[in-house]
């Protein structure tokens, strides 16, 4: 098992260099290429060249980092048809950067609209055709989850499109503060990775609150029928996740992935949250 960190904490305060170095003193062999502004940002095109991707190889090499996985997030299930196709040339962008980084493996979002997703579903087949061929050729894998306010919110949802795709080195990232959307509300974490073993090879750790309960009054929103969603990354224990049962159902299915510390909660105390969950994580996934 790999553990590995996002340092979405340091994505808007800390340079690249810094960044790395970071990871490595919070204990990490394995860093998340997450997006960020000076390199991969949301729905941009990645602001790199090639000095930056030597200058970030070195940096990890020094630090005794690796670079666990590539995650772009780009709007390749767009019903828009431009939009769509600038997320496309993006994600070639993305998938060029991370081979000359040495990595093989990219993890990212369904993305779309969920209030047109058959449109949404159809967008992303369409920008699949087109980049299934450059991934094999790259020999690049990838890792797909669902995500509140995708055109795919739900776990299986998510699993069926896996493998409705049907390629060996497609699989699937659970995300764990997303649970009570994987399943309106309920958060049966068990269950939800019983469908999901066949399939899993990302599990992503931060705790959340769930966004059904109180009668739908847990998060108030005014005007009540605004178009918003929500959900939290925090630190394990913090939140509603039942951890007891998904560290023992992870157990029992034998997870041997990677294991990402999620939390995005603490930027102003990222070494605080990071002692919290790593030694939750450790102590759930029984890693010394």
């Amino acid at each position: 098992m790999k553990l590995a960190y996002d340092p979405s904490h340091f994505r808007d305060n800390t340079n690249l260099k810094d960044t790395v170095d970071h990871v490595a003193r919070l204990g990490y062999e394995y860093l998340e290429l997450s997006p960020r502004k000076d390199f991969i940002w949301f729905y941009e095109y990645p602001k790199v060249d090639k000095q930056l991707i030597a200058d970030l190889k070195l940096y990890c090499r020094d630090a005794g980092v690796k670079i666990s996985s590539v995650l772009p997030v780009q709007q390749w299930s767009s019903p828009n048809e431009e939009e769509r196709l600038a997320a496309v040339r993006n994600w070639k962008r993305c998938i060029e950067i991370t081979s000359e980084l040495g990595v093989d493996l990219m993890n990212t979002e369904f993305s779309g609209d969920k209030s047109q997703p058959v449109q949404s579903e159809a967008a992303f087949l369409r920008s699949m055709d087109e980049l299934i061929p450059l991934f094999e050729k790259e020999g690049i894998k990838l890792n797909l989850q669902a995500h509140p306010n995708d055109f795919i919110e739900t776990n299986i949802g998510a699993i069926r499109m896996i493998r409705a795709l049907d390629k060996e080195w497609i699989k699937l990232v659970y995300s764990v503060a997303h649970a009570f959307y994987y399943d309106d509300g309920i958060g049966d974490v068990e269950a939800q990775l019983e469908d999901a073993k066949a399939i899993l090879a990302h599990v992503l750790f931060a705790d959340t609150l769930n966004h059904k309960a109180g009668f739908g009054l847990r998060y108030i929103i005014n005007p009540p029928d605004a178009n918003v969603t929500i959900h939290q990354h925090l630190n394990i224990g913090e939140g509603e996740v039942n951890f007891t049962a998904l560290f023992k159902k992870l157990k029992e299915i034998k997870f041997d992935g990677i294991a990402t510390n999620s939390v995005f909660a603490y930027p102003d105390r990222p070494d605080w949250s990071n002692d919290i969950t790593l030694s939750a994580m450790k102590k759930g996934l029984g890693i010394k």
